[in-house]
């Protein structure tokens, strides 16, 4: 009952909103399975002092033939996204105005994409809402478009945190033969204010003092920089860091407030999201954000971050209480008391679990068996659980692989749900949806894609939606 009631609520809206509830099949009889890869892309809420991440948006969309089969050669297919408004009538077509990235792209990243381009190539649509290419990379039997520079500003300069992009497939000679409305997340909710704000309680006040900068971004950013210089000016390790990184000697706020240059965490502390930064000697920036946060006293709770075991932890710097990045049926799920059943610490651990050495930053991460561990009459227990540790720190082993993500995908030692595949060739995202995400979402906009396919906001699981027509077996027969 609970995974229909979101559908129902899409399915209004855009009746009421004069769009047609079910649009994304043609008479074709090809079909667009079109997502986001990680169900929440954050971004800076400005450039201008410090970055963690750029504006990097990534639409995968994988194309299944009137047979039912995934297309692995498309020949002269093509795909293309473009803006589409959702059932509020919110749209977002451009990047231009909405953000200072491209004024600090260069000292930041090293490039100089003009505004709209995002640092691999790929180009928001602009105010013509041009349909903009998608490539193919056999490799994952996918159309690809990676680092989109979205913002979560619409045309009309509305905070929209779910905007929606419209996929579209072409033959060789530019019939149409599929079309899917998906969802690029996209949040800049990701800040340090709740502490670092100047005036804020005096355990994170730089020695200094407070910058009480008029800009209240600036200001904060500010004095995170300026706490960087309290603890570790002078030290050798810090000072060849500056020098290496192309910073002043006189430290990281002296970079940004006297010299003008931002500075890019990632330079020090290397992060996966963005290969081949960091450097030697110096934690990675997960490890050096979480273990060191781990044991805070969170100012509005009075808890340490690491105790506590809600969602409301991370989301005092993660997206956050507006964007609430933690949507997907896991996110929404109630406990028998009508308490939200499964928070983010859960599948990720507490703060120091996170922030450990030996975890690898967006590569170790939880898997789906470590809770659904089998089947009826194989499993670790139970089918389901609703935690993914069996001891504190430890990931329960399946029983079965039967609902596994792939070993050794997209790397050696790695396995991620993101980049797993199954049946038939398609992504498991493809019909379960993004991570943070997995249908039916909490948010409407996530839903739009699932019912336009099969007319409900679950896991894309009708058969007949790929198929045509419902097979007698597994197998097609």
């Amino acid at each position: 009952m609970w995974a229909v009631i979101p559908a129902l609520a899409v399915i209004v809206a855009m009746l009421l909103a004069g769009a047609p509830a079910f649009s994304a099949t043609t008479a074709t009889g090809y079909t667009i399975v079109g997502f986001n890869d990680l169900g929440m892309h954050c971004m800076d809420d400005s450039y201008e002092v410090f970055s963690i991440l750029p504006p990097y948006n990534t639409i995968h969309a994988q194309l299944i033939d009137p047979s039912g089969h995934l297309v692995d050669n498309p020949g002269g297919i093509t795909m293309t996204y473009e803006a589409v408004a959702d059932p509020s009538g919110s749209i977002n077509t451009t990047s231009a105005g909405k953000t200072n990235f491209w004024q600090h792209v260069a000292e930041l990243f090293g490039a100089s994409p003009p505004v709209d381009e995002g640092l691999t190539g790929s180009k928001m649509p602009g105010a013509g809402n041009t349909p903009q290419p998608m490539a193919w990379d056999g490799s994952y039997r996918w159309f690809t478009a990676e680092a989109i520079p979205l913002t979560p500003y619409d045309d009309s300069g509305a905070k929209n945190y779910y905007p929606m992009m419209h996929l579209v497939a072409r033959d060789g000679q530019g019939n149409v033969l599929a079309t899917s409305d998906i969802v690029l997340p996209v949040s800049d909710e990701m800040d340090c204010r709740t502490c670092h704000a100047s005036g804020s309680p005096p355990d994170a006040e730089p020695a200094s003092g407070w910058v009480f900068d008029p800009d209240p971004v600036r200001d904060y950013r500010l004095n995170v920089l300026l706490i960087h210089d309290d603890r570790q000016l002078g030290t050798p390790a810090y000072q060849s860091a500056l020098v290496d990184a192309g910073y002043s000697s006189a430290g990281l706020y002296d970079t940004v407030a006297n010299q003008g240059t931002a500075v890019l965490c990632a330079r020090c502390h290397g992060s996966n999201a963005l290969p081949g930064t960091g450097m030697s000697g110096i934690p990675p920036l997960t490890q050096a954000v979480h273990s060191k946060h781990a044991y805070v006293t969170d100012p509005v709770t009075g808890m340490a971050l690491e105790s506590s075991a809600n969602r409301s932890a991370c989301y005092r710097c993660h997206p956050g209480s507006e964007t609430r990045c933690l949507r997907g049926a896991m996110g929404h799920a109630t406990a028998a008391d009508a308490s939200l059943a499964i928070q983010c610490q859960d599948c990720h651990g507490s703060m120091s679990m996170v922030g450990a050495s030996t975890r690898q930053g967006w590569f170790d991460e939880p898997t789906c068996q470590s809770c659904h561990t089998g089947t009826a009459d194989n499993n670790s227990g139970q089918i389901r659980y609703l935690k993914a540790f069996d001891a504190p720190g430890h990931y329960r082993q399946a029983a079965s692989d039967v609902f596994a993500t792939n070993p050794n995908t997209p790397a050696a030692g790695i396995s991620l749900f993101r980049f797993s595949e199954g049946h038939g060739g398609l992504q498991c995202e493809s019909c379960h949806g993004s991570t943070h995400a997995i249908f039916p979402s909490s948010h409407g906009n996530d839903n739009i894609r699932n019912v336009q396919l099969q007319g409900h906001g679950g896991t894309l699981a009708e058969c007949a939606t790929c198929h045509g027509t419902q097979p007698a077996t597994v197998d097609g027969g």
